[in-house]
């Protein structure tokens, strides 16, 4: 029997420069603990030698090394390998959430230590998500961010795209149906999260927990970009969740649909659009974490 071995798929945007020497201390980490690492540039390459059911027998694990995009393309291409967060992007939602540190040894120690966690997935057609998928105002600035990204994503990135989207959006107006509740509810933003984590540290879906089988979903009611701010600055203060222009709930399934086809993203990257339909998976992915 081969030696057990991790697979590292590493985002080259995010594992160069100064986010190279945590990389290198968890190579180091790991061959300290029997593990032997190989890391990878190629997505597909590294899909190929992990389904081998050869080299599939002794893997471990493969560490997603990189922001929440590199997390969630492993779960998509390799949703039956346990995976290990090793956070090397900007926001780092669910290694924050989790509480993983951007630190080789305590990663290392981790995945030596044999104890992975099962979580829910959420999924839309052949697609699943860990965090969060949304429909509306951010995932149109998440488009507009990726379509001109030409490197690494920081902070500032979403200044221009998020000015753009203010001044030229419209607000469509989205028809939601939780499980088989025969009223919809309509809105201009939804949030269907599977962890109390958002990006900027918003406390959207507070009461959020990736075990429980079931999303939280939140809707924001009013359009229009004086509106958006407004429950910005609610949910800053978690003052949005008993408002009645604020719909909070939970769900197994959760139906989109508009009048027009509506921007959505997942996990912070661009996905489809509407209309959709989110269903937990729940417990269907095993993750390395405290």
């Amino acid at each position: 029997m081969s030696d057990p071995w991790v697979a590292i798929q590493r985002n080259p945007r995010s594992g160069s420069g100064r986010r190279r020497r945590p990389l290198l201390e968890l190579i180091a980490a790991l061959k300290r603990r029997g593990l032997r690492p190989r890391m990878f540039r190629n997505r597909e390459r590294m899909h190929a030698v992990v389904t081998d059911p050869e080299r599939r027998a002794s893997l471990v694990c493969i560490v997603a090394a990189g922001g929440d995009g590199t997390i969630g393309d492993v779960i998509n291409r390799c949703p039956d390998i346990p995976v290990c967060p090793f956070p090397l992007g900007t926001e780092n939602v669910l290694c924050r959430y989790l509480g993983i540190p951007r630190c080789g040894e305590t990663v290392a120690n981790l995945i030596a230590g044999g104890q992975p966690r099962r979580l829910d997935l959420g999924s839309s057609g052949d697609r699943r998500f860990l965090l969060m998928t949304s429909v509306g105002f951010d995932a149109e600035v998440i488009h507009r961010l990726h379509d001109s990204r030409s490197g690494n994503i920081s902070h500032f990135n979403y200044a221009k795209p998020i000015l753009q989207t203010a001044f030229g959006y419209a607000y469509p107006d989205l028809r939601v149906t939780i499980d088989d509740q025969p009223e919809q509810i309509r809105g201009s933003l939804v949030v269907v999260a599977n962890v109390p984590a958002y990006a900027f540290r918003l406390p959207i879906t507070p009461d959020a927990r990736p075990d429980s089988g079931r999303f939280s979903v939140c809707v924001f009611h009013k359009p229009g970009s004086l509106q958006l701010l407004r429950y910005w600055n609610l949910v800053r203060r978690t003052a949005h969740l008993d408002r009645d222009d604020v719909t909070m709930c939970e769900a197994t399934i959760v139906r989109i649909e508009s009048d027009q086809p509506v921007s959505m993203q997942m996990d912070g990257d661009p996905a489809s659009a509407t209309p959709c339909e989110l269903t937990v998976l729940p417990r269907a992915m095993e993750i390395f974490a405290p």
